[in-house]
């Protein structure tokens, strides 16, 4: 089974749909039952954050380059190559190709939480979304929560789609372990962009909270592009710009907790990678961040942040328990089980 893969998407800064498809064709090729084949990179500027509010024309330009890049160079790509199979990382579905697609849903945001999201890139999302879904000779979910939204909201069929859950984020050096005692040197880390639905905003304000009452706060750092909102942030706020693999591995190590104050989520990567290094994890509750922590962290309401926050920093037992927690939970994922799952998901389609 020869099978293209539009790589493109690891070409184009770090993303976790870029950590997907590294980690995904790296398990593919070393489980050596399929035959993967790398599209060429896509030549193209970085995009914006897809349907944020802040530049919409950006948006609508990536859109068009996003539909040249489908409708013509994978297909070719695909001929050119031989492949029986063509997959989409995000949903997308080419026209013209001549073999079996398939196509990977991450989340459902945009209907989930439409207000976050630019109502003219939100209606095209959900055009294209649904076309590609309902074409798609298979369609890999990455949790339970997704595939469910992508059914009932995409119009996905249920008999094509496969669950494939990532393995546990992307590869990080060993950092020896930091013991986190409750003093004010150690900090919560957020970990991410500052899309709407991500919630950075209501976790400043209960971080605001939390300092106000705490007798020794630790700091937060926002850490990745989020960092841009530390410069206007209150006091304990700092910021880490543009973090490689290796300052994340060491980011997560010394931290109190990783807080994930996101709305909604398809799987939640950075949690996932955060209980591989054995990093507690405080999470505000939505269904795909109970499905992958499954006990292993501390999930609270949207109004529940600055009471986690400190909990975290009077209870070193709590934290203490929440890593032993999280390390289990993470040995339950692995990328080799992701590839296999995909590779049922390939047969499927060409049996379709």
């Amino acid at each position: 089974m020869r099978v293209l893969i539009d790589t493109s998407f690891a070409e184009r800064g770090p993303s976790g749909t870029a950590v997907y498809v590294t980690e995904l064709v790296r398990a593919l090729r070393e489980r050596g039952e399929v035959e993967v084949i790398a599209a060429p990179e896509r030549r193209r500027p970085r995009p914006g954050r897809a349907g944020r509010r802040a530049n919409p024309l950006r948006s609508a330009a990536n859109a068009l380059l996003d539909a040249i890049w489908v409708r013509w160079t994978l297909p070719r790509a695909a001929r050119r190559a031989g492949a029986d199979l063509l997959h989409h990382p995000l949903p997308a579905y080419s026209p013209s190709a001549s073999c079996a697609q398939v196509v990977t849903v991450h989340d459902v945001a945009f209907e989930r939480l439409p207000g976050d999201f630019n109502p003219a890139w939100r209606r095209y999302a959900r055009r294209s979304h649904r076309r590609a879904l309902r074409r798609a000779d298979a369609v890999v979910c990455v949790s339970q929560a997704t595939a469910r939204d992508a059914v009932e909201l995409l119009g996905a069929r249920e008999e094509i789609v496969v669950v494939a859950p990532h393995g546990p984020g992307q590869s990080l050096p060993t950092v020896p372990t930091v013991s986190r005692p409750a003093d004010a040197e150690h900090y919560f880390l957020y970990l991410g962009d500052a899309e709407p639905r991500k919630g950075v905003s209501a976790l400043l304000e209960a971080y605001a909270a939390y300092y106000a009452e705490a007798g020794e706060p630790a700091a937060l750092v926002l850490a990745g592009s989020s960092a841009e909102l530390a410069s206007a942030a209150q006091t304990g706020v700092r910021a880490e710009h543009a973090p490689e693999a290796a300052r994340v591995a060491e980011l997560l190590a010394g931290a109190r907790a990783l807080v994930h104050p996101s709305r909604h989520e398809g799987f939640g990567l950075t949690l996932l990678e955060a209980m591989a290094a054995g990093t507690p994890v405080l999470a505000v509750r939505n269904p795909a961040v109970e499905e992958v922590c499954a006990g292993a962290a501390l999930v609270v309401e949207p109004d529940g942040l600055a009471s986690a926050l400190a909990r975290a920093t009077n209870e070193p037992a709590l934290l203490d328990e929440l890593a032993l927690r999280g390390r289990e939970r993470a040995r339950a994922f692995s990328w080799d089980r992701c590839a296999a799952l995909h590779e049922r998901a390939y047969t499927l389609a060409l049996d379709d």
